[in-house]
This record gives structure tokens, C-alpha cells and sequence, in this order.
């Protein structure tokens, strides 16, 4: 019997498991790992001489359309999902409509000829989303590959659990769900994915035996690309039950993949339902973007010149989180280029791990980028005091390498830069502010001190923490500190709070970071903390000056 093998383009930042800690709008941020890992696919598949069905986004097939090109001619068949990995329970029937017409279109430009399949981008399809089908006939598809039976899903409808036809002729579509078996009255998974990875090796083997020799079905298996890349980076905002998921046996994937491979026959759902993939002409002129005449200036108008300003990057052993950080900097060059003209200062503050390796890497050949290194490690705010004296700007930016707080909102806390204003900082705890799945302890820390500095600060803010501000770099020249680490970036604000100058506030996203581990020491941080609390109260209160404060 010849079965079904289907293959998730996907990478490893797309999940459904880390979609509530990745939004789509950050994967550009990422490495892509999308041809490494389709050409360990491909050799798999090579080896074993087999062939398997690809389902792939428009958003990856628009990066990508030269492997989706090489998929092809290496005999396998490409499917498309929407255009991004989305779940259809966000969107109503017409918005999928939409979605699904324009990744259909982005695929079938890239490969050259029509799409016949598709599977939805997260999860599967349940007894409430069958809709779906109705649209994908309608809009002329052959097969669908989007349920899989699992629980009590479909209990009452046995046809769903193999291959099946929905309606006649020209609007006939065959569903292909991935196989499920039936065990004390639930469905249960076995033959892809998470399910391939996470049972035991040896009742998945039986269960796909079983299933080959006493069914008159194909076998249908699935899996993603990223399953096969165990070096991936690792998410360490994700919990526990996330990284077990997630994590837990990719190593031995590649060798349970290969073992059916081996034992059984596997090809295409176009192969296997014996569908003619019709060639057809390139039509990208409905993804094309706006017209020339729409993005010309207008010449009545003379655009004004961009904004220069200094980005400080503090880094100490920050080496994960360099490549996201290089990217994520490259894209807000690249969006704000009318508008910003960015120079870079990067400090490596006497990192023990690769980070100073990284940022070469990723830096040295890019043009305003001053790379600076700290013998040993001083301390966050004594890299920023450093960056301070290597920027050549007025405004200078300062921002976290693990971009916990997206750099993108540096323009928009530029408007508030009036000509009173010295220091903008960005605060998540402001009534528009907004905070994402960030460790309860972060969250007690930062309130707890802004409870306390508001009683000592000139300025009322919601957040005297954040790392994450603009200044004027004037003030700056000069300026000393006491404490070096987390807590002299409170204190450099303080300073100018007690020199007169005025602090605007904007509200900004503060997330989890994604990549790495957090540098703070928690008990330190709140013993420095409370000691600057007591000698801004001092000051106030009794009017001792501060170490190394002038004298009016």
C-alpha cells in the first residue's frame, strides 16, 4: 500500500506553541532556519525514496520561492496554508476567503503551476470549523488535510477518521486526516508531529503496523521541518509544559521519521489521488505593491531631513540574544531610514561568553556602528555612562539587547522631545502601557520601586526602572554615579531630576524576554535600590547632597 506523508514548512518561532510569546509581527526578528532544515528534510526523504506533500504560508513561500522551486524538482508536491500560521477561529469566513486567496496566489506564482491542497496554519479543524471545507470547495481545491480526530472530536462520524470525499465533480474535495486510532473511546494520534515525538517509540511502531496491515486506508503521517533541527534556539520565555512540547525528544525525531520511511512506502496526496497539478503563468501583479505615482513625493513638498540619533546596546553575556538583536536594529534602520539617521554604540561590558564574537559578527560591517568593550564587567549603567561618551548625537537612545522593549517605538517617544524635556522614558505601567507575560517577581520589583521613588522625585512617572529612554546627551557630559549596575539607571535620572530638568513619559509594551536569561540579581538589585530610595529621601528631607553632585 502506498501511504501519505505530508511535511509543515515552518520554523522554529512560528508555533502555535509560542504564538502568545512571538507575534507575527516580530518573526522577521528571528533566524531563519527554513534551508537548513528543508534540506535535512530532503535528504530524508532522498534516502528513503519517498515523496511527501509540503504545506507552506505565503509569508514563507515570499522569502523562500527558489526552495519551494527545488522542492518541486525533486518530485514532491506543494500545498499551500494562509498567509500566515494562523488559527480560523480568528477570523470570520470572509477574512479566510481573503487570507486564503492571496497565499494560494503568492505559492502558485513562486512554483509556477496550481495548488490543489490545504491545511490550516494552527491546530486542526473541529466539529464548529467545517465551514471551511465549504469554502475551500468553493474556491475549487481538491483536498484538504486540516483534521485530525483527537478526544471525543468526530466520535459520532467514523468517515472522518480516513480518506473521504465531500460533494461531485467539480466541486469534489477529498478530506485527508492524519491518522488516529481509537483507544478506550478517544481518539488518539499517532503517526506525526508532536504525537510521533512524544509517545513511546514502540507504540507508535505497532500502531502504524497495525494500522498498515488491517486497514484498507493509507497511513497518513506528518511532521514539521523544525522537528528535525535539535540545535534550534531555545525560547526561554516558554514554561515548562511549553518546552517539554516543544523540546522533548527532537534528537531522536529524525530517527523515527526515517525508520517509517524505511519500513513503509510513502508519497504525495497529489500522487496518491493521482490530481493534475496544471501549469500556470506567473500573475504577481495583484501582490505588487502600491504604484510609483502613490510613493512620489510630492513636489510642492520639501521632505524633512531625518533626525540623527545614537542607539546605546549595553551587552553582558548576551550571545543568544545578539543575532535577534542585529536584527531587529537592521529592520528599524531600514523602516525609519527617511525619517532617523542612526548611529550604533554597542558595549560589550566584559562579557565571559561569546557576545563580543557576536557583535563583530554581526555589526562590524555595518556603516554609524561604534563597537566598544569593557576590560571586566562594571556593571550595566557604567556601560551606558561609556556610551554616553562614545555617541555623537544629541538625542541618544538607550535600549535593552534582549528587546524586551521594541526598539520601533524610539520614533514615537521622539515627538516627546519638546524643547523642555531632557529624558523621555518609556514606562509599560502607564494607563496606555501594556505588559505581556513578564515574571510576576520583574512586575513586584518595578512597582515596589516606583511606589518608593515617587515620594522622592521631583518628576511623577509610573516607572522609574526602565532601562529603556531617550536623552539629551548635553546633561550627560559630566555626570557621575554612584552605583555602576541595574540600579544607576534609576540613579541617572534621579540626578537630573535634582538638577531641575523635566522627564516626559510614554507608554510602551514591556514583553518577556524570549532569548537568553535575565543578568539581575534579584536580593542586590533591591538592597541598591532601597539604599539610592534612602539618599534621595535624605536629600529631600534634610537637604545632604549626594556623592558627587555640584554645588548649585
Amino acid at each position: 500500500m502506498i501511504n501519505i506523508l505530508t511535511i509543515n514548512i515552518e520554523d522554529y518561532y512560528q508555533v502555535g506553541t509560542f504564538s502568545h510569546l512571538i507575534p507575527y509581527r516580530e518573526w522577521e526578528r528571528f533566524e531563519d532556519r527554513i534551508r537548513r532544515n528543508t534540506e535535512r528534510t530532503l535528504d530524508l526523504l532522498r534516502a528513503a525514496d519517498a515523496r511527501a506533500t509540503f504545506f507552506v504560508s505565503g509569508w514563507i513561500a515570499e522569502k523562500h520561492g527558489h526552495l519551494l522551486r527545488r522542492i518541486r524538482e525533486e518530485g514532491h508536491e506543494i500545498a499551500a496554508q494562509g498567509y500566515y500560521q494562523q488559527s480560523v477561529r480568528n477570523a470570520p469566513p470572509a477574512v479566510f476567503r481573503d487570507d486564503l486567496r492571496r497565499s494560494r496566489a503568492i505559492i502558485e506564482d513562486a512554483i509556477g503551476c496550481a495548488v490543489l491542497g490545504f491545511r490550516v496554519g494552527r491546530g486542526w479543524l473541529g466539529p464548529d470549523d467545517l465551514w471551511v471545507l465549504e469554502v475551500l470547495r468553493e474556491e475549487g481545491f481538491r483536498y484538504d488535510s486540516s483534521i485530525c480526530p483527537l478526544g471525543r472530536q468526530f466520535r459520532d462520524h467514523p468517515e472522518r477518521f480516513t480518506l473521504h470525499a465531500l460533494g461531485e465533480g467539480a466541486e469534489r474535495l477529498v478530506e485527508v486526516p492524519a491518522s488516529a486510532v481509537t483507544l478506550c473511546g478517544y481518539a488518539v494520534p499517532f503517526a506525526g508531529g508532536n504525537y510521533l515525538r512524544q509517545l513511546p517509540v514502540v507504540l507508535t511502531r505497532r500502531l502504524s503496523r497495525q494500522w498498515v496491515e488491517k486497514r484498507g486506508t493509507p497511513l497518513v503521517m506528518y511532521f514539521h521541518i523544525w522537528e528535525l533541527d535539535k540545535t534550534q534556539p531555545s525560547i526561554t520565555a516558554a514554561g515548562l509544559l511549553q518546552r517539554l512540547r516543544h523540546y522533548r525528544n527532537l534528537d531522536a525525531m529524525a530517527g523515527r521519521i526515517r525508520h517509517l520511511l524505511e519500513t513503509y512506502r510513502f508519497s504525495s496526496v497529489q500522487h496518491y489521488l493521482d490530481l493534475n497539478q496544471d501549469q500556470i503563468p506567473a500573475h504577481s501583479d495583484h501582490i505588487a505593491g502600491p504604484s510609483t505615482a502613490a510613493l512620489a513625493p510630492n513636489a510642492e513638498h520639501t521632505p524633512l531631513a531625518p533626525t540623527p540619533i545614537s542607539i546605546l546596546v549595553p551587552c553582558y553575556n548576551e550571545e543568544e540574544a545578539i543575532p535577534y538583536l542585529a536584527r531587529t536594529l537592521t529592520g528599524l534602520i531600514t523602516a525609519s531610514v527617511a525619517r532617523l539617521e542612526i548611529e550604533i554604540v554597542l558595549i560589550d561590558d566584559g562579557s565571559s561568553d561569546a557576545t563580543w564574537r557576536e557583535l563583530e559578527l554581526a555589526f562590524a560591517g555595518h556603516a554609524h556602528c561604534k563597537l566598544v568593550r569593557h576590560a571586566h564587567n562594571r556593571g550595566i549603567a557604567a556601560a551606558i555612562m561609556t556610551g554616553f561618551k562614545h555617541a555623537s548625537c544629541e538625542y541618544v537612545a538607550v535600549i535593552d539587547a534582549d528587546c524586551t522593549f521594541d526598539p520601533f517605538d524610539i520614533e514615537r517617544m521622539l515627538t516627546l522631545m519638546s524643547d523642555d524635556v531632557t529624558v523621555v522614558a518609556a514606562s509599560p505601567f502607564h494607563p496606555r502601557g501594556q505588559v505581556r507575560n513578564v515574571p510576576g517577581w520583574r512586575l513586584l520589583l518595578s512597582r515596589g520601586a516606583t511606589a518608593l521613588y515617587a515620594r522622592v522625585f521631583r518628576n511623577a512617572l509610573s516607572s522609574y526602572t526602565s532601562c529603556f529612554r531617550i536623552y539629551r546627551r548635553a546633561p550627560l557630559v559630566g555626570l557621575e554615579i554612584d552605583n555602576p549596575g541595574f540600579c544607576g539607571v534609576t540613579e541617572i535620572i534621579a540626578r537630573l531630576d535634582i538638577a531641575g530638568h523635566r522627564i516626559a513619559e510614554c507608554p510602551v509594551v514591556l514583553q518577556v524576554r524570549l532569548l537568553g536569561q535575565s543578568k539581575i540579581r534579584l536580593l542586590r538589585v533591591v538592597r541598591d535600590h532601597l539604599g539610592l530610595w534612602s539618599r534621595l529621601l535624605a536629600r529631600r528631607w534634610f537637604g545632604i547632597r549626594l556623592p558627587h553632585e555640584p554645588v548649585p
